[in-house]
């Protein structure tokens, strides 16, 4: 086994008598607003799962092929793992733990439950966040639109099945053509 440095886990030391480079970010954060002094380089899931505590978001591959890291910004997938947190400044990020609201779970949350597309749990927060852009872009997508949309999502469990139902479930849920109940 090859052992490896994480330098973004190092923390940089500043040379004697020079002061550490921060800047501010301003964002939203599941609809709150959050002012943060951050490095340059703190990348976003850094930024979400260290700092803000939001633990939804995983780390994998660190290359954006596995979409465990995927959360919203401004209502668009993208992988925290290579997407620097200040990138989100002046913008809105939706986690996993945001889309829940008042105690209540989102149709989508619903949906993956209820076709029992999670499994051990890793992937999903990804695939849901994913879903939701999906079905904000398109409401009604077909079978191949969704394997399509999903491809940068991988799942190690479930074999994709049980997703893609789960995503024309939630949409007919979103659309209030079948109860939440």
């Amino acid at each position: 086994m090859i052992d490896r440095l994480d330098t973004r886990e190092t923390e940089s030391v500043p040379a004697t008598g020079e002061a550490a480079t921060t800047i501010r970010l301003e964002t939203v954060v599941n609809g709150r607003p959050v002012s943060a002094e951050i490095e340059p380089r703190t990348l976003l899931l850094d930024f979400l799962r260290d700092r803000l505590g939001l633990t939804g978001a995983k780390r994998s591959c660190d290359v954006q092929v596995c979409g465990v890291c995927t959360v919203l910004l401004d209502g668009k997938p993208v992988s925290a793992c290579s997407t620097l947190a200040y990138e989100a400044h002046g913008r809105e990020v939706l986690t996993i733990e945001g889309l829940a609201r008042f105690g209540e779970l989102h149709p989508i949350q619903q949906a993956f439950m209820e076709r029992t597309a999670i499994q051990c749990g890793f992937c999903t927060p990804g695939m849901i966040l994913t879903t939701k852009a999906l079905l904000d872009e398109n409401p009604r997508p077909t079978r191949e639109e969704i394997a399509a949309y999903l491809g940068g999502n991988l799942c190690r469990c479930t074999g994709y099945w049980m997703i893609i139902e789960a995503v024309e479930h939630a949409a007919r849920l979103m659309a209030g053509e079948e109860d939440r109940s």
